[in-house]
């Protein structure tokens, strides 16, 4: 006895139009698609520039800043080198448009008033402008000078 010999011809449902891409397999993006991508990517650029400008700013913040302190570490060093410092204020302006105002007085007076030495406190504030901002730093430092009798 023979094997009948059975063939199954499985064919695949054809795809429809609108799952192919529209007009019969051409295959491209809707205008409403290219409107969401130029959106989206304008979005990211935008935020993207405002990031590399944020930085921008904080850097020349900065640069303020360490050039504000380099003059005020300079003028502190200067006032405590002295050994005649003594109690008294005043205020300076530099070439580069910095004010420095300085305050030295005698701090703890009850704690020192039985020992050779008095304790004087330097404040030392330096202000600057920039943009219509005026911005200030505050040092301070302590120095043991002997008592004048």
């Amino acid at each position: 006895m023979s094997i009948p010999n059975f063939k199954f011809l499985i064919e695949n449902p054809p795809i429809p139009p609108f799952i192919k891409g529209g007009l019969g397999g051409i295959r491209g993006f809707t205008l409403l698609e290219v409107l969401v991508a130029i959106a989206l990517l304008g979005i990211a650029i935008t935020v993207v520039l405002q990031l590399f400008s944020a930085n921008l700013r904080a850097v020349s913040a900065s640069d303020d800043y360490v050039s504000a302190v380099i003059k005020a570490e300079a003028k502190m060093r200067e006032l405590l080198d002295d050994d005649k410092l003594s109690e008294k204020s005043w205020s300076e302006t530099t070439d580069d448009g910095y004010r420095i105002d300085v305050l030295i007085y005698d701090a703890m007076k009850d704690r020192t008033e039985n020992l050779q030495v008095r304790l004087l406190e330097v404040n030392l504030i330096i202000h600057w402008i920039k943009d219509t901002k005026e911005r200030s730093l505050t040092l301070k430092a302590m120095k043991v000078v002997e008592k004048k009798i």
